[in-house]
């Protein structure tokens, strides 16, 4: 079954003969851009990478090793998420804009050159998610391979590892956005927060982490059996924290789990 649909990816990326990748250095994009040059070709892709506000450094400077180590033609764009209008607003349709704004970057190279496609890395998972920047994908003819040939993320994991791609097992990440309360601004200071926030976290061992803000108040998400380790260091980390800005520094029992700030959406702009 899970061959099928490696099959079927190969079939879809075919038929498009050329693609820009839009492409972060997840697993997901990872997986398509390694996919796609095996089966075009490297002069027929080109991985197009974002640097923003939200955007890590040291996500970048992964993207940029991954695109190396699979001798891709990758472009880094400049951009500024938070000069996106409608986006720093922070309301339920936040990702619309963040799609959106990549796009309208994305689309002039796709009009300059001779690819026939822009893809990205939605996956069938993401199907049953609040999911808006899927609305701006459709709007600009922006395809997704892998949600196409119904790949799931641990099939996606278990066929990176099967090409021995390095990033196989790396834990989820989403933009530092989405760490933010939906109705609260999105601001530099409070990115920035996030950031330094969860580079700390990374530094005690802990691998799967969100930094949850919520005005003064940081809730940590780890998994499950990593608490007791941010238990032991909970001082530090505290003081560590605080010195960021925050004023209340707390760990979220139910641990870690992904898109959790959609809970709230109900509440904001309903």
């Amino acid at each position: 079954m899970m061959q099928d649909k490696m099959n079927r990816l190969k079939e879809i990326l075919r038929e498009m003969d050329s693609v820009v990748v839009a492409f972060s250095g997840g697993v997901d994009s990872t997986f398509l851009l390694k996919v796609a040059i095996d089966e075009l070709g490297r002069d027929k892709v080109l991985a197009v990478t974002a640097d923003s506000e939200t955007y890590p450094e040291s996500e970048l400077n992964e993207a940029i090793e991954l695109a190396k180590w699979m001798n891709a033609r990758h472009k880094v764009l400049e951009t500024s998420e938070l000069a996106i209008p409608g986006y720093k607003e922070n309301d339920k349709n936040r990702c619309y804009f963040c799609k959106k704004g990549l796009f309208d970057e994305v689309l002039p190279i796709l009009k300059e050159t001779n690819y026939n496609n822009i893809v990205y890395g939605l996956i069938a998972d993401d199907m049953g998610e609040h999911r808006p920047g899927t609305q701006a994908a459709r709007e600009y003819g922006v395809r997704g391979p892998l949600q196409e040939a119904e790949l799931y993320k641990e099939e996606i994991r278990e066929l990176s590892k099967s090409l021995k791609i390095p990033n196989w097992n790396k834990p989820s990440f989403a933009c530092l956005s989405s760490r933010i309360a939906y109705g609260e601004e999105i601001t530099q200071a409070k990115l920035t927060k996030v950031e330094k926030s969860e580079e700390y976290l990374k530094s005690l061992g802990l691998k799967q982490i969100r930094v949850r803000t919520h005005g003064q108040i940081a809730r940590i998400e780890v998994e499950p059996d990593d608490m007791n380790l941010v238990m032991q260091y909970n001082e530090d980390i505290s003081r560590e924290l605080i010195s960021y800005g925050y004023k209340f520094v707390t760990l979220d029992l139910m641990g870690y789990k992904s898109g959790s700030m959609n809970k709230e959406i109900s509440k904001v702009n309903s």
